[in-house]
């Protein structure tokens, strides 16, 4: 039992894959481009959340999912709502997780399925298969099975954290973990939580990475990819596929910095300044702190770049010239 090694090959393409991934998450790290924008942060990680709840069928838009985390009433079922703040819960400690921990396993899967599930913290006693919708991918392994084929994988991973590269080692961890397919319910959030969670050990930016949203993209594809292993009794397609999509996300990530770089005029960067975030503003409120006369200026050049850009947003955005209208930092 101690041999344990899950089967995978390293293939040319997984090489490339990770020397690719690592120049990029070097640039983005030795710039300190996601470290410097804490609204970009809190997007991606809205984006984490709500693309990791869509693939398990939660029907709240990416602006829904924004209101619950910030704390505002959303017209929905109570269990979608629940889902959002239970993620929200977990995603925000994350830098806490130790991923190679099997406690911290339960004990986050217990944060993630709070209110939810019954056996919430605990490997499943019944039996369970994996689903694309209403198709069945597989059968997971009988439940009788699940401690010892967890401990075995969380023994592996231990075993050799500091030989296999962490992009490759999470990928694997990935596919073990819903192939066991050790509970009841949450396994798809967990499996992507955890692959975050050791993601961001290697490199801290990965916790506002959003891998999820990534592979909510290619839903189809990532469930092929499972099946296709399944199959093969291996995980190397799935290695391979998730790398090609944290290599594509990257891309995203550098493009969002840049664009945002470049657009940001003197003005929103004055604007953004003098807001706190969370902070409801006037307009009237704004246009003293940055000692503006007009407010025809102060929307053209000001309010509605930074609108567009998602940097602030309105707290009745159904009525943008509402006298009640307020202004908040992202």
């Amino acid at each position: 039992m101690g041999d344990y090694k899950p089967p995978f090959t390293i293939t040319n393409e997984i090489l490339s894959s990770v020397s690719s991934i690592s120049e990029k998450i070097g640039r983005i790290t030795a710039t300190n481009n996601l470290e410097a924008k804490p609204h970009l942060r809190k997007n991606n990680r809205i984006k984490s959340i709500h693309s990791s709840l869509k693939i398990e069928a939660n029907s709240l838009t990416l602006g829904q999912v924004r209101d619950v985390i910030n704390g505002k009433a959303v017209l929905g079922e109570q269990k979608e709502i629940q889902e959002i703040k239970n993620a929200y819960a977990a995603y925000e400690r994350l830098s806490e997780i130790d991923p190679y921990n099997i406690r911290h396993l339960k004990q986050f899967h217990e944060i993630m399925t709070k209110y939810l599930v019954g056996e919430s913290g605990d490997f499943r006693l019944g039996e369970e298969g994996v689903f694309n919708g209403d198709q069945c991918i597989f059968m997971a392994p009988p439940a009788r099975f699940v401690p010892q084929l967890m401990e075995e994988l969380f023994r592996w991973m231990k075993s050799v954290k500091h030989e296999v590269h962490p992009l490759i080692l999470s990928s694997v961890f990935h596919y073990e973990f819903v192939f066991i397919h050790p509970f009841a319910d949450g396994n798809g959030r967990m499996a992507r939580l955890w692959h975050t969670a050791i993601l961001a050990k290697w490199k801290p930016v990965f916790e506002y990475i959003p891998i999820e949203s990534q592979i909510e993209k290619f839903q189809d594809e990532y469930y092929e990819a499972i099946a296709k292993c399944h199959v093969a009794g291996e995980s190397t397609i799935f290695i391979e596929f998730i790398l090609s999509q944290i290599d594509k996300i990257l891309d995203e990530i550098a493009v969002q910095i840049n664009e945002e770089n470049e657009y940001l005029s003197e003005t929103v960067k004055k604007l953004l300044d003098v807001m706190e975030y969370d902070i409801p503003y006037t307009s009237k409120t704004l246009m003293e702190k940055l000692a503006l006369k007009s407010r025809e200026g102060f929307r053209r050049n000001y309010l509605h770049p930074a609108i567009e850009w998602n940097l602030i947003r309105m707290t009745i955005p159904d009525k943008p010239n509402s006298r009640n209208q307020r202004y908040i930092k992202n």
